[in-house]
Formats: structure tokens, sequence, C-alpha cells
């Protein structure tokens, strides 16, 4: 299973491509895509484009992507949607089902804890993935989206097989 992992931003942009074999995970790929502070529209395209040629490249399986947080902001959680927004549009346009996970859950599929802080995430994916060094947070955390999908693939899978013997 090869799975594209997100982490939205409308500045800043994680991604991060995980490959599972048996119950190794490799990372094929993982950047940062930074916007910067240009018009939206203008870093919208910038997403959608970089989330198709990584799917091109790639050919990932799945692409997860983190749920937006709510913050206390309204015009935030807005800009932060149609980042989402943009990232999935480019996934579901070049032909990948997408699946969508809480930082909650992605927290606890890699670090066991759905509190756990932005250092031991970026922890847990370098010692997951087998990396000499921690890689980039927003690039961990679309690391951790994509180990989180590979663990709930997992687990659902055995659920089925148990539930058909």
């Amino acid at each position: 299973m090869r799975v594209l992992g997100i982490d939205p931003g409308s500045r800043v942009t994680g991604v991060g491509i995980v490959a599972s074999t048996g119950d190794r995970l490799t990372a094929l790929h993982s950047e940062t895509i930074r916007l910067g502070g240009g018009p939206l529209p203008d870093r919208l395209g910038a997403i959608h484009r970089r989330i198709a040629e990584l799917v091109a490249e790639f050919e990932p399986d799945l692409v997860a992507v983190e749920q937006v947080f709510v913050s206390n902001n309204p015009r935030s959680a807005l800009v932060l949607g149609q980042a989402r927004g943009s990232a999935i549009s480019a996934a579901v346009t070049s032909g990948c089902a997408v699946q969508e996970y809480s930082a909650r859950e992605i927290k606890q599929a890699v670090v066991g804890t759905g509190g756990a802080g932005k250092e031991q995430v970026q922890h847990m994916v370098r010692v997951l993935l087998g990396l000499r060094a921690a890689p980039a947070q927003d690039a961990a955390d679309a690391l951790a989206c994509a180990i989180c999908h590979i663990h709930s693939a997992a687990v659902a899978g055995r659920l089925q097989r148990a539930a058909t013997r």
C-alpha cells in the first residue's frame, strides 16, 4: 500500500508518501510546500498543482488528509478549509480515493495518545520510518497522516477477516 498524507495549510502544506509492505513502513518522499503570502487563489492553485504532480509521480493507492482544526478565528478556519479543498480536489481529479482523519486520530495512531505534541509526532515519525533525522514539522504531520491510514486499514482488514471466520 502506498499513501500520500497531506497536512493542509494556506501558507505551508506538508506532504508525505509512505509505503507499507507487510509490517514495514518506508518513507518515499516528504516536503513542505511553501506558499508564501501571495494572493489566496495563487496559493490554492500551487497546492492543487503540486498534489496532482505527486499523485502522477508516486501513484498512491489513497490520499489521507488531516481534517480542519476548528479555531476561534473563523477567517483562518475558512482559509484552511479552502487549502484542504484544493488538495482534496487535486487528489480526486487525479483518480485517488481520499480518507480524512482528525488530528487526534493521527496522534493516537502514531504516538499512542491523541494529546501528543508536535515534537512527539516528529520523533515517532522518525522512529517508525527509520529516518536519520526528524522531518520538518509540516512534513512530519503529513507522514503521520499517511501512517495513520496504513495502521487504520490494517486494523480494518484484521477485523474483516475475523468477522468472516
